[in-house]
């Protein structure tokens, strides 16, 4: 009789040999896995020897495969080449779009350009405006942003393809609120922005010479893309006018800022995203709605197949919403993988399937390498490939025959519920590690959120959106666009009513960094593999949630100290800056602290420092200009940290075993965070994860 460990080993190898047509699958996880230790490198390797390896590595597979080597080694040699391979697509993904940043320039400057784009509002809630500059006072024309994104003082913002001359204030993308925090300079830089700008008055109109043919094009199609989103809100009433032009053409120039709370509160913010579940629907439904058509009209559908006629008009669709939405980054990639899947059809191959999802994610990074940091890729990805592994476990139910009417009817409603309910679960949990690692926050109700708005979304207010774009330019869109709204309105209450339950979110501070790469190899490990031993992955697939948190540092300074908390006992005190602020709610919602505003009673300000009244652990001097000496003495004498946003050349006695930050640390370290230790202060900084990367580099000014 076998011993256990027979028995045991007999079992793995079965479990092994299940997987003989799974192992390709990993093939875009290594892909992904090179690219992201690419991005987790502190410094950028040299560009060829990457290459050079990765034409090596893929070679030797290629020989490999051709002479017949064991499939063990050749899928090996895949996975390397892959690994090797994400590695150079995004050294050199990051090398093509290299294009000039601007300096943090010191003062005004006047800057002349074109209006590519309008986009949504910032923290704020002033309009902004993507600028094509075509000159800036105080630049070179060779050190020129080719982007700069430029917030209005007042106004509304001029349409696309208008010229302006505005003066502003010029700053390069500012870098994390604090050390690991969401990185803005990163994403700027695959996206080609160089600059953001603040408008000092109304922008004047500018005479230029005409731009280039290329964006000539991309106002002409953002300018038609703004005048549907006003002939939208123009067709439905405020709130629910800004959501659905935000879900057809990308606009959130309308949205409602407490609404976007509540849907965020609620789990409903993925909606005003336009992404993988737009994409999906807006294509399903033109799948569908064209085989409806083919099949109504007999002499065509004998002569042609229907199935592949409705994917290519599905294609066609998704396409068409690519342009209408201004083709952002996640939108981008939800329409390769949607036309994967109707070219999957096109080929006569499964168009749902783990192995479709994979050549879609490959082809997503081998396009855009540095979408394996973002979470939208992480979430959409993570999900789709949960909900394919749930539908290749879902049980095959055999057809009844002769079942009565209504009993089919309940049947079937049955089914749809529990499809739905486990869809819902499973995309929720898949997407959830990566929710808690960005966003710090969880819907505690999301799920039951998602199973009442998903009817009203993907067969009311999507399908009726797409219609009334299509038809709108015609001026036959309104009765769609109204039960668009319709579907919006009540989709707005849900997320309200939510939203209104106690504990309806929960904060959960950020896990170290290791924990997330963790969690999506523990995520891919349940989906990808076959068999009962995909459990194995679960522990790993609950990393974030489980990791122990590092300690809550004692304060927190913000770049150019535009904001500072002090912690005690789990609770930050604000020395600077507004709760709610943008840098402010990032930084807390990382550390799981709450935020309290500025005690008066405890400190003692001017128009441009505090210090603590009674002696504490932070002074701050906010001032342009660095502060006298007789008041750098004040400072360091009322507390153990001093924060100064200007530089200083010389520190009076009083600063003696102080710690002085000053404008030289921000420009080098950026945000910080400090611990008390038994010797002093120890630091981290954001420069310390950020690394020496092309887009951490700060320009000096000319």
């Amino acid at each position: 009789m076998p011993s256990l460990v027979q028995r045991l080993a007999a079992w793995l190898s079965g479990q092994v040999a299940r997987q003989s047509d799974r192992w390709r699958l990993w093939t875009p996880v290594a892909l992904g896995g090179g690219a992201a230790t690419w991005f987790a490198l502190s410094v950028d390797p040299p560009g060829w020897p990457l290459t050079l390896a990765a034409l090596i590595a893929v070679v030797g597979w290629l020989v490999a495969r051709r002479r017949g080597a064991p499939r063990a080694v050749t899928l090996l040699l895949l996975l390397v080449a892959a690994l090797a391979s994400g590695l150079a697509l995004a050294d050199g993904r990051s090398a093509r779009v290299a294009a000039p940043v601007a300096p943090a320039m010191g003062g005004p400057v006047w800057i002349e350009g074109w209006v590519v784009d309008v986009e949504g509002p910032g923290t704020s809630g002033a309009a902004r405006i993507l600028l094509a500059p075509v000159r800036i006072s105080g630049l070179s024309p060779e050190a020129t942003p080719v982007r700069v994104r430029l917030t209005l003082r007042d106004g509304a913002p001029a349409p696309p393809g208008t010229a302006i001359r505005v003066p502003a204030l010029l700053n390069p993308p500012p870098g994390p609120a604090s050390p690991g925090a969401y990185d803005f300079g990163r994403v700027a830089w695959f996206q080609g922005l160089g600059g953001v700008a603040y408008g000092l008055a109304l922008p004047r109109s500018a005479s230029l010479s005409p731009p280039p043919a290329r964006l000539r094009l991309e106002m002409w199609i953002n300018a038609r893309r703004y005048a549907l989103a006003e002939r939208i809100v123009a067709r439905v009433s405020l709130p629910a006018g800004g959501v659905a032009a935000a879900m057809v053409t990308g606009h959130e120039t309308w949205l409602d800022p407490q609404e976007v709370e509540t849907m965020r509160v609620s789990g409903l913010a993925h909606i005003l995203s336009i992404s993988g579940l737009h994409m999906a629907v807006v294509g399903g439904f033109s799948f569908f709605l064209a085989r409806l058509l083919i099949a109504t009209c007999p002499p065509l559908a004998l002569r042609i197949n229907g199935k592949k006629a409705a994917a290519t008009f599905g294609l066609a669709a998704v396409g068409a919403y690519l342009v209408v939405s201004g083709a952002p980054p996640p939108a981008e990639r939800a329409a390769i993988t949607a036309s994967i899947a109707f070219l999957a059809i096109l080929l006569d191959r499964k168009a749902i399937s783990m192995h479709a999802l994979a050549v879609a994610a490959v082809a997503v990074l081998a396009l855009q390498p540095e979408a394996i940091v973002t979470p939208g890729f992480q979430m959409s990805f993570a999900a789709t490939a949960a909900l394919v592994a749930l539908a290749e476990a879902w049980p095959r139910r055999s057809a009844e025959i002769s079942v009565p009417l209504p009993i089919a009817i309940v049947q079937r409603a049955g089914s749809w519920l529990l499809i739905a309910l486990m869809a819902s679960l499973v995309a929720g949990a898949a997407t959830g590690p990566f929710a808690m690692q960005h966003f710090n926050r969880t819907a505690m109700f999301g799920l039951l959120a998602n199973l009442i708005v998903a009817p009203l979304s993907d067969f009311l207010i999507m399908p009726m959106l797409a219609l009334g774009a299509v038809l709108e330019p015609l001026g036959l869109g309104a009765p769609f666009l109204w039960a668009a709204g319709v579907g919006i309105d009540a989709m707005l209450a849900v997320g309200g009513w939510i939203a209104g339950l106690p504990g309806a979110v929960v904060t959960i501070p950020s896990a170290p960094t290791a924990a997330l790469p963790a969690a999506f190899l523990g995520v891919l490990f349940i989906c990808l593999w076959r068999g009962p031993l995909r459990w194995a992955g679960l522990p790993l697939a609950c990393a974030v949630l489980l990791w122990p948190r590092a300690q809550t540092p004692d304060l927190w300074i913000s770049e150019g100290v535009g904001a500072a908390a002090i912690v005690a006992e789990g609770q930050a005190s604000l020395a600077r800056g507004a709760p709610g602020s943008f840098a402010v709610d990032v930084w807390s919602r990382r550390r799981g602290v709450e935020i309290e505003p500025r005690d008066p009673a405890l400190w003692v300000c001017d128009r441009t420092s505090c210090l603590p009244s009674g002696g504490g652990p932070l002074a701050l001097s906010w001032a342009r200009r660095a502060p006298t000496a007789a008041r750098l003495a004040e400072l360091c004498a009322a507390a153990e940290v001093v924060a100064v946003r200007a530089v200083v050349t010389a520190l009076p006695a009083d600063c003696d075993g102080r710690l002085v930050l000053d404008g030289g640390d921000w420009a080098r370290g950026g945000a910080v965070e400090l611990w008390r230790a038994p010797d002093g202060w120890r630091a981290l900084r954001v420069a310390d994860l950020r690394g020496d990367r092309p887009w951490s580099r700060a320009p000096e000014a000319q």
